[in-house]
């Protein structure tokens, strides 16, 4: 079976078991292999199918069929075919209807070709459009169009096709989930509320306060990214070392969007269940592993306590032996930074971190205090603003404020210390002339040494001190643990603390690091 014809069968098929019993079909060239599936679904009594031959009428047809409230889908080919959906949309988007707009679409090696039929799809509706990649496999696929049943009001899946267009079989998809049924719940979407097993591990990403805390609150370990409240000491490390068999969750419940780490996302593609809770439009799946999502938390369920108190200990452990690392290590690395920095602020501190290593050095070394908010530009975790969102959030914070970065970070967004007007900000700036992430990631191993400081490494030797001084902004250069903590006693002003470290052990010791966690399990 051709891979297209194997995605449009699995879409189809996903429809149904969300429910979807009507559809409207435009007929084109670029949806056949939807128009196969469709005719295929509706001779098995699976779906209705009507067919209109102007999507305009098309679109306000599957708007009427919508209305009751139960999801209608109409289907189209590529090109202007898909702008005239638009009015139909428009009038689903003012009134809230589940209209949902499935439209074929030619692959993306075409765009600005001039090939016939082919235009830029995304958003031509004036909603954030859903995109499936081309030839996606069977969880992608499923997810997607679950989410596009799960939205509010009308949503758009673009799907691109490429030939051959036409079936050579009648099969139809298999799924280890079993045929729908109306009490069976969907690929991923929860249509009621449910409890989860006692051995449920709870990572919590960026979302509504109240949620987060909320969630952080039902029992269960939870492994938070410094944004969010609570968590274990050290979680992101546990996840990244592996997490031995005692400690393996039966289910894991994802508040918000948690990007931060790899090893979370090992977790999720392990996990027999994932409980993804965020709101509809982008619910926190990245890795496309949710077995089901929804708006609202979970019901509590019952706890394990053997198991609650093998993760203390471990925690316990864990948090012990990476204290003995870094205090054997020599000062500065980010990590030593990180820690000390949220160890000696004072109750009541907000503490903005800056993306790269920064935010990880704080995940990874420092303890979790609830009496510090903590903010980071995690939305699309980019490096620039830095300097300028930090000095917002201080004007609008009631007490000490601080702020965390790396160099290139700083120097990214120096322009935010030309201001007439400044709050009392205290920025520590990690300097490792260059690009100190790169050490960590793949190209950072030592058969790329020859090109990576070239090209990933960066180093700028920029002198921060001149820099600061041309802004008329305090700064002071440390260089050991006591003279840093002094430094960052009296946050008055805006100043920055400039601490100089090298990336040349910085692979070394994060494998050292990971290795130190693996050996707590193998003791």
């Amino acid at each position: 079976m051709n891979p297209s014809t194997t995605q449009a069968r699995v879409i189809v098929d996903e429809l149904v078991r969300n429910g979807v019993r009507h559809v409207v079909l435009c007929p084109g060239s670029r949806n056949a292999p939807l128009s196969f599936a469709l005719h295929q679904a509706e001779q098995k009594g699976l779906l209705t199918v009507h067919v209109r031959i102007d999507e305009r009428s098309g679109g306000f047809l599957a708007l009427g069929l919508a209305k009751t409230g139960e999801p209608a889908v109409v289907t189209c080919t590529s090109g202007t075919a898909v702008a005239n959906l638009h009015p139909a949309v428009i009038e689903a988007q003012l009134t809230n209807v589940p209209l949902i707009a499935l439209t074929a679409d030619r692959p993306v090696d075409l765009y600005r070709t001039g090939s016939s039929q082919t235009i830029n799809q995304h958003d031509v509706l004036g909603i954030p459009t859903l995109h499936m990649p081309e030839g996606a496999g069977e969880a992608v696929t499923r997810s997607l169009i679950c989410r596009a049943v799960a939205t509010d009001g009308p949503s758009h899946v673009n799907v691109p096709f490429r030939p051959p267009l036409t079936p050579s079989d009648d099969q139809w998809p298999s799924s280890d989930r079993g045929a729908w049924t109306e009490t069976d719940r969907t690929f991923t979407v929860e249509t009621r509320p449910s409890t989860l097993p006692a051995r449920t591990l709870v990572l919590l990403g960026d979302d509504r306060p109240e949620r987060l805390l909320e969630a952080s609150r039902l029992g269960w370990p939870v492994i938070a990214e410094p944004t969010a409240p609570g968590g274990l000491r050290h979680g992101s490390l546990l996840l990244n070392a592996g997490l031995p068999e005692h400690l393996r969750p039966d289910a894991v419940l994802v508040v918000g969007r948690v990007t931060l780490s790899r090893g979370q996302q090992t977790l999720l593609g392990a996990a027999p269940i994932v409980h993804a809770v965020g709101d509809q439009a982008q619910w926190p799946d990245v890795p496309f592993t949710a077995t089901r999502a929804s708006t609202w938390l979970p019901e509590p369920a019952a706890l394990d306590g053997e198991w609650l108190q093998a993760w203390q200990s471990a925690v316990k452990s864990v948090s012990v032996a990476v204290d003995d690392l870094l205090d054997a290590a020599p000062w500065p690395t980010g990590l030593h930074v990180a820690r000390d920095l949220v160890q000696a602020m004072p109750s009541g501190s907000l503490l903005f971190v800056g993306s790269s290593n920064p935010i990880r050095d704080v995940d990874f070394a420092s303890e979790r205090r609830s009496d510090v908010v903590v903010h980071a530009n995690r939305g699309a975790a980019g490096i620039d603003g830095s300097v300028s969102t930090a000095i917002g959030l201080a004007w609008q914070h009631e007490g000490p404020a601080y702020a965390l970065m790396g160099d290139l970070t700083f120097l990214h967004d120096s322009n935010g210390l030309l201001a007439d007007r400044l709050p009392d900000l205290t920025i520590v700036v990690l300097n490792d002339d260059g690009g100190g992430i790169f050490s960590l990631l793949e190209q950072g191993a030592p058969e790329y040494g020859g090109s990576f400081e070239r090209i990933f490494g960066t180093p700028h030797g920029t002198d921060l001190t001149a820099l600061c001084a041309g802004y008329r902004i305090p700064h002071s250069t440390v260089d050991d643990q006591e003279e840093f903590r002094s430094a960052i006693a009296s946050p008055k002003g805006l100043q920055v603390v400039e601490v100089q470290a090298k990336r040349d052990e910085l692979r070394a010791l994060h494998q050292r690091l990971k290795a130190t966690v693996s050996n707590v399990f193998s003791r």
